[in-house]
C-alpha cells in the first residue's frame, strides 16, 4: 500500500501556473498507475490526467490537453502534475490517486488509494 500527499496547490492568477507534486510513501510505488483528479465546486470528481507505472504512457482529459502535464520519478516516489495557463474553470480540489497496475497503459477508473487533496484557486 502507498500513502499519498499532494502539495503545491494554492492561489494563482488566471493564466498562471502551479507545479504540483504527489509524494508517495511505500516501497511498491513503481507498481502503481497514478491519476490526477479535479473536483470543481458542485461537480463530480473527474480524472484530468493519468500516468502509467513506468511513466511511458500518459492520458489527458480534453479540457486540459496542452495545458497540463504529468510525469513521475519513481526513484523519488513522486508524481508531478504540472498545470499551466490556468483558467477559472480549473479551480477546485485536486486529488492524487493510485491503483496497483503494471500494465503498459494508463488507468482511467477504479482507483484505490487517494490523497487528501489540495485546493487550487484561480483569481482574476
Amino acid at each position: 500500500q502507498v500513502q499519498l500527499v499532494e502539495s503545491g496547490g494554492g492561489l494563482v492568477q488566471a493564466g498562471g501556473s502551479l507545479r504540483v507534486s504527489c509524494e508517495a510513501s511505500g516501497r511498491a510505488f513503481s507498481s502503481y498507475a497514478m491519476g490526477w483528479f479535479r473536483q470543481a465546486p458542485g461537480n463530480d470528481r473527474e480524472l484530468v490526467a493519468a500516468i502509467s507505472w513506468s511513466g511511458r504512457s500518459t492520458y489527458y482529459e480534453d479540457s486540459v490537453k496542452g495545458r497540463f502535464t504529468i510525469s513521475r520519478d519513481n526513484a523519488k516516489n513522486t508524481v508531478y502534475p504540472q498545470m499551466y495557463s490556468l483558467k477559472a474553470d480549473d479551480a477546485g480540489i485536486y486529488y492524487c490517486a493510485a491503483r496497483e497496475y503494471t500494465g503498459e497503459g494508463t488507468v482511467l477508473k477504479g482507483y484505490e488509494i487517494w490523497g487528501q487533496g489540495t485546493q487550487v484557486t484561480v483569481s482574476s
